[in-house]
Order: C-alpha cells, then sequence, then structure tokens
C-alpha cells in the first residue's frame, strides 16, 4: 500500500483538495481545520476533491468530505465537484450516496504544480474520536444503508466519549 497523501491549492476562487495513496484518518485533524479554513472564505467559485490518485479511502475520510460539500451547499449555494478513476473507490463513493452531495467526474484536478501539503497537526486521542464520530454521523445523515453500517461504531464512540 502506498502511503496516503492530502495537497491543497488555492487558485482563481477555486479551492482543490487532491487525496493520493492509502487516505487514512490519520489525516483527520489536518483535513477538519483546512475544512474549516475553506468555509470561512469570503467567496469561492468551486471546490473541487480531486480522489484520482487514491488508492483506498477510509470512511473517516469520507465523512469528513461529505461534511465539506454540506458546508459548501450551505455557505456558497454550490456542490463540490469530485473526481475519481479508480472502480472500488467510485463503487464505495457510489454506496454512500455520494452522489447526492457532490458533482462526480471522472477527470483529475487541474494545476497539480499549485499543490501543496496540507500542514501537520498533533492529534490527541479524545480529538481522533472527536473526527470520527463526526464523519460517520455526517455518513449516516445521506442515507439508510450508512445509518444501517455505522450505526454500531457511532453508538460504541458516543458510550466511549460519555463514559470518559
Amino acid at each position: 500500500m502506498s502511503d496516503g497523501q492530502i495537497q491543497y491549492a488555492e487558485y482563481n476562487d477555486t479551492f482543490v483538495l487532491k487525496c493520493s495513496g492509502d487516505v487514512r484518518l490519520t489525516f483527520c485533524s489536518a483535513l477538519n481545520e483546512t475544512i474549516t479554513k475553506i468555509i470561512k472564505a469570503n467567496l469561492l467559485k468551486s471546490i473541487v476533491i480531486d480522489l484520482t490518485e487514491v488508492i483506498s479511502i477510509d470512511s473517516t475520510t469520507l465523512g469528513l468530505l461529505a461534511k465539506l460539500s454540506i458546508l459548501s451547499k450551505r455557505k456558497f449555494g454550490m456542490l463540490p465537484t469530485l473526481a475519481s478513476i479508480n472502480p472500488d473507490v467510485n463503487r464505495v463513493l457510489d454506496s454512500m450516496g455520494f452522489n447526492q452531495v457532490f458533482n462526480l467526474v471522472h477527470t483529475p484536478a487541474p494545476c497539480p504544480e499549485c499543490l501543496n501539503d496540507l500542514p501537520k497537526q498533533d492529534q490527541s486521542e479524545d480529538v481522533v474520536k472527536e473526527r470520527v464520530l463526526e464523519a460517520h454521523q455526517i455518513l449516516m445523515s445521506l442515507n439508510d444503508s450508512n445509518r444501517n453500517e455505522f450505526r454500531d461504531l457511532v453508538s460504541a464512540l458516543q458510550n466511549q466519549s460519555a463514559q470518559a
């Protein structure tokens, strides 16, 4: 498996987020901070998420990407574009209901030379649990299949938080 990477760029009122390799929850804090930054921006004409070089992507990352879409629809009145060419990733996106919250395309994002790595962030166990819980709650809100798929995980995480 290839180590994962998330990069970003801003140009021409477009925000680009590019994920590649094996993308896991180790990026959840930095990704969440980037989402907050994007949504605080005054005006964006488009948001593009490029998954064309993703080998695999976990549900926490997918939940945070869904969060970005939901918030951008609220703030900017637009659905982000999500690009993916991996048939396995496409099946996951379809099963998660991403066609409801993204414009799905099958071409890479422009301007790869503009990309920067997400800033590194220390992640406490509590912060990671909070991001995992939030991401899966968002996925559950997309459709009944996701609700059934992640109900036990969300319940377990909520119980852990209540006991802490």
